[in-house]
């Protein structure tokens, strides 16, 4: 049985109900939401359910007769994030919906992406690439001594370069940092820039209003802070970047129309932005993991999560040899450590052998961030709210129990 966390209930009284909902929590102490979180019954029923439909009555009939349900997928992302429903795009992941909305974007030799150095490995690469395809100029924002973009300096570089595209990861993979990516819009509306939203490692972990961040393209996944199934991703487009004509560059026959021999149309939706081809159990799963989140309350979630990672951070950082390494004005729920004399995977086997999931970051992963900080590797431990204070004592301690 779910338990809404109200303003009228606490979470001691919504967390029994909550991890019940969550059989994971009698296996592990799962501290790789950031990876992927784990599957909830409602989540996980929703999805056997339509893959026994399919084996039953055939697969395009099992999709054709669970259409509006599908259609939930978009409105629930947008009872989640703002927008309308045709705003909203289903991925296999992030990283795809990213790099297609990428490929909408007519790159002209010169032309300027600027960036930040904290954006996700693959978009980073993905920047890369297009700089030795098509002759772009890559700029990146400098940080905080603080740690985070200087988002001055960055409206600065948005005048003197007008750059082709701006570009910022709200929550890097690397670390817990939270970047003030509205407020990085604001100054590319003021200049009519287009401007492109990483929130993989945010939604369902934050509000997000991708009106109040003026995001022309945001991206997310099911699969991690919204604990739904893998292999999930959708792409929002604003209205502005849907008239301004956007389309990926390899459009299929979902998202237009063939029209006549030598011509055809595009969706006038963000549907142009999708293939035929759907995981339609996936699609199902992921309109429940949104909606549970939103029952649960995304308000709630904000306050609770970034709690616990700031207990478990202080409680890590205060072991002798252990370093905490996330930086930045706000932290959320990714937890990074360095651990001295230890391998890294030889460190992570000794959590997993302790029933504690986690996950190991690499300097290839965050080349500026991890250069800054000297370090070649790190632990990450991402908590989410149905994970309680005790498992986070408990992690503690067997992390001071490995570096004695």
């Amino acid at each position: 049985m779910r338990a809404h966390c109200s303003a009228s209930a606490t979470w001691g009284e919504s967390l029994p109900a909550l991890r019940a909902d969550t059989p994971g929590c009698e296996q592990v102490i799962h501290f790789n939401n950031a990876g992927c979180g784990l599957l909830a019954t409602p989540v996980l029923t929703t999805m056997l359910e339509h893959l026994q439909l399919e084996a039953q009555i055939g697969g395009y009939e099992a999709s054709a007769s669970r259409a509006a349900e599908v259609r939930e997928f978009y409105v629930e992302l947008a009872a989640l994030l703002g927008g309308w429903p045709d705003n909203f795009a289903f991925a296999s992941s992030a990283t795809h919906a990213y790099s297609t909305a990428l490929s909408s974007i007519p790159f002209e030799r010169g032309d300027v992406i600027l960036t930040t150095r904290n954006d996700f490995i693959s978009n980073q690469i993905a920047f890369l690439s297009l700089r030795k395809r098509f002759g772009i100029e890559l700029v990146h924002a400098p940080d905080l001594p603080e740690g985070g973009v200087d988002v001055a300096a960055m409206a600065l570089l948005m005048k003197e370069h007008r750059p082709r595209l701006v570009a910022a990861t709200h929550i890097p993979t690397n670390s817990g940092l939270v970047q003030p990516v509205a407020e990085i819009g604001r100054h590319c509306r003021e200049l009519g820039l287009l401007y492109l939203v990483d929130a993989c490692q945010s939604v369902g972990q934050y509000p997000i209003d991708v009106e109040e961040i003026g995001a022309d393209f945001l991206t997310g996944t099911c699969r991690k802070f919204l604990r739904g199934p893998r292999g999930s991703g959708f792409l929002y487009v604003s209205d502005r970047a849907l008239a301004a004509g956007h389309e990926p560059l390899f459009i299929d026959m979902h998202g237009a129309n063939w029209t006549a021999p030598g011509a055809y149309t595009p969706s006038r939706t963000a549907s142009r932005f999708e293939e035929w081809e759907f995981p339609y159990a996936t699609v199902l799963g992921c309109a429940a993991a949104v909606r549970y989140a939103r029952e649960v309350g995304i308000e709630a979630i904000s306050r609770r999560t970034p709690q616990l990672a700031a207990r478990l951070r202080d409680g890590l950082d205060a072991i002798p040899g252990v370093r905490a390494l996330d930086r930045g004005e706000q932290l959320g729920a990714l937890v990074t450590i360095a651990v001295d004399d230890w391998q890294p995977e030889e460190f992570k086997s000794a959590l997993d052998a302790q029933g504690i999931n986690s996950a190991l970051s690499f300097r290839n992963f965050a080349q500026f961030d991890f250069g800054d900080k000297n370090v070649n590797w790190c632990l990450r431990l991402s908590p989410h709210y149905y994970n309680t204070d005790e498992e986070v004592d408990q992690v503690i301690a067997t992390v001071k129990s490995l570096r004695q």
